[in-house]
């Protein structure tokens, strides 16, 4: 059998596919439920240092070409987490800790804590493109980056991975501060800035106006980010952005992805996504008569 394994920043994946922070992420039962579904790692909603109970509705649109969202980052804060950290883990469930705060010191503060729950490894949201003061602001500076980076590798002994925008002019320069900060791997990409208007209304749909925009309609933005990204630094890339299939996947994997994560996929195909999209991945090895998944990563690079 082909071996659809992988390992991102030592992190051992049973298979290259993740859950992506944002959907089915917020309890412990949810993550062990995504795990058990098929996962390779599972990716807990950002948490922050105080519960947030975020925007008020309407926070979801459903276009053709996938998800807007404005959330506003509603988490139980992460004194309140534990409890949910412990589920997943006592479970078996491989599980990133994504968080965010207003500052490095927040940031670093949050990472310690989860970290000090087992979790396996600390995903950097630096990129929420529509909570003011949480995301947008860092994700476009690149001092910030390598900053926040920095702050958080010198608190924890698991691997991090920042989360980048693909809101910028030159996404591979912000992946290189990251390297800089000191960075395990590197998540690319978070949602791109967005708007909806209601005609009959006259007004834009989701209470903050502006959100993110995920799914399909995103996935050129997303490999074309990881392609660049994975020839401008040496650490490994977790790709996100639109994915639905096994082809999606290798998209992503070809442009240089070691590993991928789903997230709006799991509101148009369920949870059996992982385990289609894993099933796919090996039958296309055994078909090119490919060892493993691993020999894949950047072949679009030649």
């Amino acid at each position: 059998m082909p071996d659809v394994s992988t390992t991102v920043a030592g992190l051992k994946l049973r298979n290259p596919t993740m859950l992506a922070s944002g959907i089915l992420d917020e309890t412990g039962g949810t993550l062990l439920r995504v795990f058990k579904a098929g996962a390779g790692a599972v990716a807990t909603k950002s948490i922050g240092p105080e519960p947030r109970s975020g925007y008020k509705n309407p926070t979801v649109v459903e276009l053709d070409g996938g998800l807007l969202n404005a959330m506003g980052l509603p988490n139980p804060g992460v004194e309140e987490f534990g409890p949910e950290v412990k589920v997943a883990l006592e479970g078996g469930a491989l599980v990133i800790g994504s968080v965010f705060g207003k500052d490095a010191d927040e940031y670093a503060l949050v990472a310690k804590r989860l970290a000090s729950y087992g979790v396996h490894g600390i995903e950097l949201n630096l990129s929420c493109p529509h909570a003011k003061g949480l995301g947008a602001e860092i994700a476009q500076s690149e001092e910030a980056v390598r900053e926040f980076t920095a702050a958080v590798k010198a608190k924890v002994n698991v691997p991090v991975m920042p989360k980048l925008s693909p809101n910028v002019s030159n996404i591979a320069r912000f992946a290189q501060a990251a390297e800089d900060g000191g960075a395990d791997a590197v998540v690319a990409i978070n949602t791109l800035k967005a708007m909806a208007i209601s005609p009959e209304l006259r007004l834009p749909i989701l209470s903050n106006k502006v959100g993110g925009l995920s799914g399909p309609a995103i996935r050129p933005v997303g490999v074309r980010c990881v392609y660049e990204i994975y020839e401008a630094v040496d650490v490994p890339i977790v790709g996100v952005g639109g994915i639905e299939t096994s082809r999606d996947a290798l998209e992503y994997i070809m442009a240089g992805a070691s590993a991928v994560q789903i997230g709006t996929a799991l509101c148009t195909r369920g949870l059996g996504v992982f385990a289609d999209i894993v099933a796919g991945l090996a039958s296309f090895l055994e078909k090119q008569e490919v060892e493993s998944i691993a020999t894949l990563v950047g072949a679009a690079h030649g």
